[in-house]
């Protein structure tokens, strides 16, 4: 992609996306923690999600995957479908953190679904270890 005149292009993330759900609804949230908050307890999400950070930081962690720290400024991505999503917690003590989202979700089905202390137990061992 090319742009004209004075005009900027950053690519912040590249990959190819997972099978959208058919049909497709597809959703942009905002979404703001404050300082400390732990964000939503263990969910799945029935189709992808796309986010960028827009401010402070977020603690990441999918299933499969270490947890991370996602910083203003970074994109990230989830697959969706079976995969539990661990983590999307404010990293800081003091300071808001903002992120948006575009989800692409199964219409008439709920956006995020929680996930239960029985299937987190029976899916431990495909979690990431955790940091001391």
């Amino acid at each position: 992609m090319e742009l004209k005149g004075n005009s900027a292009l950053t690519l912040l993330l590249q990959g190819t996306p997972p099978t959208l759900p058919d049909p497709a609804h597809e959703m942009t949230v905002l979404i703001e923690l404050p300082p400390g908050d732990p964000g939503s307890p263990p969910h799945r999400h029935s189709g992808p999600v796309y986010g960028y950070m827009l401010e402070g930081e977020m603690i990441f962690e999918l299933e499969g995957e270490p947890e991370r720290v996602i910083r203003a400024g970074e994109a990230f991505w989830e697959p969706g479908g079976d995969v539990i999503h661990y983590q999307a917690a404010n990293n800081l003590p003091d300071t808001w953190s903002r992120f948006v989202v575009v989800m692409f979700c199964v219409p008439d089905e709920p956006m995020l679904t929680y996930v239960n202390d029985a299937e987190l137990a029976a899916r431990r061992d495909r979690r990431a270890p955790r940091p001391n």
